[in-house]
């Protein structure tokens, strides 16, 4: 039996829950603020939030959560005694711009401030029938329709996403966007995902007006599992197969209440559904942490792993943040990635049919529409097209025989000369991936095979053989000088190697060749002949997502120099969360190139048909000219570097480059003009994808004794790194 202390303090905590809830109204927050003549990000700083939350709270869209929603309600009331509501015939009280003496100072505050909303979808007052928000939990706020904001869309006025977790008493509870927690009455995982299709209110409405609006993601948490009747792991047998046995007892719960699910099962993500009603989809995601849905090498940190452990209300603003700036998480990251592609360029639009008045499905010009015939040259080893190619056994192919479109890893001895710095320091660029796929022309349709030697034409993408073994850098000319071109990789292959003969090629690869002012003679070619800038939407997606989470870490765009480091190195201890949100964009971007040339996951034998080759998007030649385009568009820097400043790298991984300093810092490095600013063409620091942050400093006396332990140079570059965890991996 509880003790009288214990009973009151209770009570006690009781009573200041209710005290925190007691805040005045929006309209009443922002009319106090400006009556004092303050700003949002005076407030904000005070806080220790982010100006954006602050208008947030001043509009409806989110509530403060503890501890700034106390400090915030006790500056209110402070500011309330000072300006009191005026009379309706009075003139409001002059400002004072004065902050009340009890915040003068940031106020601590170790959880992060919930993220606004998605555009659409704001939480909105509804009046609940089978669903109920928990007593203690806060309420939604009223809906809100700004010019910044949009209207609300009544369909997902709870957010994409909710992540669901159930208390000691077996109550289930969905936590929403904002701050929303909701009771939900389900007692089973059918019921649960009734309830998400009838009354949750959950899902992210179209990126694109001819696309299809994102089925609702539910989160299952370990005691969500454990309420559900679900294991907290999977059997090393189930998650090899991926999947539960179809004998599990909640598998047959979904058959028997006429649920459908997709064909990889109840795994990890678990696609549970009904048959539509007309065009209206009716199916929810459910989306298992406890097995290993969200990987921690892309959605966590991997070293230190957060999501585990972290509160289904903090976990619910993360993945909703993500959702409202790339899409609605569909498994992995470069899954999500490739969805984004298609959310954006939707291969389908309806098209009204003259003669008879009816809508039916046409293709749009600028997507992807179809799957088309693939080319030899271009897909990997394991292909079925290459079964009869007549290969032997374990046959490395040449090449002459394969498009080896990838990045950087390359490396050189030191010379003497730079053997005399005392420093080694990597630069690394911002989403060098999603970067390269800006502007670059892609084919939407089929190969066209050109043959007995075809004039290059830069227009066309796709694969060229040619012989690119004549080029020589130090013949190139660069603003009037020359550099040394044994000090540069080749951008012709990734290892840096001179090509010795006819090798398959990339359009930009090629292109660059000419670029250089030499002359390219292919032999044959496969190109597509219908084109377009099939990447451009996805990479302006994620560059905005990108710039706007490291701008809430205080990296904007506008620093440059010292302040740009500073603000880099700041970043990490600002907002964990944010962390986690800039590694899963980066991953996004990097994952998603990838996919359009995924590989066997040794699913099936060598040279049979795997899933991934399904895929209207599996497209080797777009993967293979963003890389392409990636290279070349770094070794075009490291060519005006060199022919500016007589600096040469020494190591390149991916898109990590290592100079010799004199000194630790890139400013110490990189070239720059006689008025001090970047050198055009050259490698800038900032914050915006294709420019440049400082990775890592070693001494070159580091890197000596790790060629002398390893008996022979290697690369370095991916050694050389912060203790930032997403350093060097190729973004």
């Amino acid at each position: 039996m509880s003790t009288e202390n214990e009973l009151f303090s209770a009570v006690d905590a009781l009573l200041e829950q209710v005290a925190q809830d007691d805040l005045p109204d929006p309209a009443e927050r922002k009319r106090l603020r400006e009556a004092a003549g303050l700003s949002q990000a005076q407030i904000a700083t005070a806080l220790g939030a982010r100006r954006e939350a602050v208008g947030n709270w001043e509009i409806g869209k989110t509530e403060p959560r503890p501890p700034k929603r106390a400090a915030y309600a006790r500056l209110l009331e402070g500011l309330a005694a000072r300006f009191p509501t005026p009379a309706v015939d009075a003139p409001a009280s002059a400002p004072a711009p004065v902050v009340p003496e009890a915040f003068t100072g940031p106020v601590p505050a170790p959880a992060a401030v919930p993220p606004s909303r998605p555009k659409a979808e704001a939480a909105s007052t509804t009046k609940p029938s089978a669903t109920s928000r928990r007593p203690g939990a806060k309420k939604a706020v009223a809906k809100t329709t700004t010019a910044a904001a949009g209207p609300v869309d009544p369909r997902f006025e709870n957010g994409p996403l909710a992540v669901i977790a159930a208390d000691a008493d077996g109550q289930v509870s969905a936590y929403c966007v904002g701050g929303l927690v909701l009771d939900v009455p389900a007692k089973t995982i059918p019921a649960l995902v009734d309830w998400t299709l009838t009354e949750g209110r959950l899902g992210q409405a179209r990126l694109h007006r001819n696309g299809r609006d994102a089925d609702p993601i539910l989160v299952l948490t370990p005691s969500a599992l454990e309420r559900f009747g679900l294991p907290a792991a999977l059997s090393e047998q189930e998650r090899h197969a991926g999947r539960l046995p179809s004998g599990h007892k909640v598998v047959k719960q979904i058959e028997k209440a006429g649920l459908q699910m997709s064909q990889r099962g109840f795994g990890p993500w678990a696609r549970v559904f009904r048959e539509p009603e007309g065009s209206r989809r009716r199916c929810v995601q459910l989306c298992i942490l406890p097995w290993n849905a969200l990987e921690a090498r892309e959605w966590d940190e991997k070293d230190n792993p957060q999501l585990p452990t972290m509160h289904p209300a903090d976990l619910v603003q993360y993945l909703g943040l993500y959702a409202a700036r790339v899409i609605t998480p569909r498994g992995s990251t470069a899954t999500t990635g490739l969805e984004l592609m298609t959310a954006l360029r939707p291969p389908t639009r309806a098209q009204k049919d003259e003669a008879t008045g009816e809508f039916k499905p046409a293709f749009n010009d600028d997507a992807i529409t179809a799957k088309y015939e693939v080319v030899p040259c271009e897909v990997p080893d394991e292909h079925p097209i290459l079964k009869d190619a007549g290969f032997a056994r374990h046959h490395l192919r040449t090449p002459a025989e394969m498009l080896m479109e990838e990045p950087y890893d390359w490396c050189r001895p030191l010379t003497d000369e730079e053997c005399a710095n005392p420093y080694l320091v990597v630069v690394d660029i911002n989403m060098s991936f999603a970067a390269a796929a800006n502007g670059l022309t892609v084919g939407l349709n089929g190969p066209t095979h050109l043959e007995n030697h075809p004039a290059f034409d830069p227009a066309l993408p796709g694969s060229w053989l040619v012989d690119l073994s004549h080029v020589d850098l130090s013949r190139v000319r660069i603003n009037g000088r020359t550099v040394d071109g044994s000090r540069l990789p080749s951008p012709f292959t990734p290892k840096g190697d001179h090509p010795t003969g006819p090798a398959w090629y990339a359009t930009p690869t090629v292109q660059y060749a000419v670029e250089l002012g030499f002359d390219v003679a292919p032999i044959e070619a496969y190109v597509r002949t219908q084109t377009g800038r099939y990447l451009d939407s996805w990479y302006k997606r994620l560059r905005d997502a990108y710039v706007e989470t490291m701008a809430d870490m205080g990296v904007t765009t506008d620093l440059q120099g010292e302040e740009f480091l500073e603000a880099m190195a700041r970043r990490k201890q600002v907002d964990p969360t944010m962390r986690l949100l800039e590694t899963a964009i980066k991953a996004t971007a990097k994952g998603a190139i990838g996919k359009l040339r995924q590989r066997s996951r040794g699913q099936v034998p060598y040279y049979e048909p795997y899933p991934a080759l399904e895929r209207w998007t599996w497209r080797p030649d777009i993967r293979a000219a963003v890389l392409a385009n990636q290279r070349t568009g770094l070794h075009r820097k490291l060519m005006k570097t060199a022919a500016a400043a007589d600096l040469y790298p020494v190591a390149i991984g991916t898109d990590a480059i290592v100079y010799p300093s004199s000194g630790p810092s890139p400013l110490d490095v990189l070239p720059q003009t006689p008025e001090g600013k970047p050198l055009p063409g050259g490698f800038r620091l900032g914050v915006s994808p294709g420019m440049v942050k400082h990775q890592g400093t070693q001494t070159v006396l580091w890197a000596e004794a790790q060629f002398e332990e390893r008996g022979d140079v290697f690369n370095i570059s991916n050694l050389i790194k912060t203790a930032d965890p997403t350093a060097g991996e190729g973004e």
